[in-house]
């Protein structure tokens, strides 16, 4: 039997009720208006080994996910006061805690707008509780890095002047840190791991995501473009990430044109 503790946090002038387990277990932030909405999520939630703290508005949920430490977040897009997509851009300023935003709307813009922010996936409010469920342990897979079993997994990467240590889930180039998110980390690993050869969009999404492919997907096209932001990769001429046309990306091996 799972014991619950209630303690009080204060985040600036505000006093929040926070609820611990004398045991322990995994610690989630649901931000959202709907408080009915939000208990269903921890009833289901709390007997599988969460914790789960609520936000009713988009400007205590940036406190509490700034000042408090959790292992994901679950981020409704239309909130009161500043918006889900608000919220996401000032927390990734501060933070790479995955982020799965929730949305009652449908339009594939919205769903990129979330993934270019830095969301780590995204799913409508149709969903069934069994694939939030999926989702949410993806994301935090992705977070704590599969544990490797074999030393070809833990190996240092270096690819020009790009460095990917994976027992430390570390990435920096030209030795200047990178500061990805979960799914850009694994996406930059799983390219890395397979320089010179290419992967198609539908084994990037089944390796990082534990999803399948949908034709209308483009989650990881987004997250694509948001690394090569961050490596400084012109998609024109690019110095690591290539698209291959019709088919997917790969990195290019040290040596190549462009490296």
């Amino acid at each position: 039997m799972r014991t619950a503790l209630l303690s009080k946090t204060v985040l600036g002038n505000e006093t929040t009720t926070v609820r611990r387990f004398a045991d322990g277990g995994t610690r989630l932030l649901i931000i959202d208006d709907d408080e009915k909405f939000c208990r269903l999520l921890r009833n289901y939630l709390e007997p599988l080994g969460y914790m789960v703290d609520f936000a009713f508005t988009g400007i205590d949920g940036l406190k509490r996910a700034s000042n408090l430490s959790y292992e994901a977040v679950i981020l409704d897009v239309m909130l009161p006061g500043m918006n889900g997509f608000d919220v996401l851009s000032q927390l990734r300023q501060r933070s790479s805690v995955p982020v799965l935003m929730l949305s009652a709307l449908s339009e594939e813009a919205d769903r990129i707008a979330g993934l270019e922010i830095g969301a780590d996936d995204y799913l409508p409010k149709t969903f069934s509780s069994r694939e939030l469920l999926a989702r949410l342990r993806a994301v935090l897979r992705r977070s704590h890095g599969a544990e490797a079993t074999q030393l070809s997994q833990t190996e240092v990467i270096v690819l020009g002047g790009l460095y990917l240590d994976p027992g430390a889930r570390a990435a920096t180039l030209d030795e200047r840190p990178l500061n990805l998110t979960p799914i850009e980390y694994e996406i930059l690993l799983s390219l890395a791991r397979s320089a010179g050869r290419v992967k198609t969009r539908e084994q990037l999404l089944v390796e990082v995501a534990d999803r399948d492919f949908e034709s209308f997907d483009r989650s990881i096209d987004v997250h694509v473009s948001s690394l090569r932001r961050r490596l400084g990769d012109d998609p024109k001429t690019p110095r690591f990430i290539e698209t291959v046309r019709g088919i997917g990306y790969r990195i290019r091996k040290p040596g190549e044109s462009g490296q």
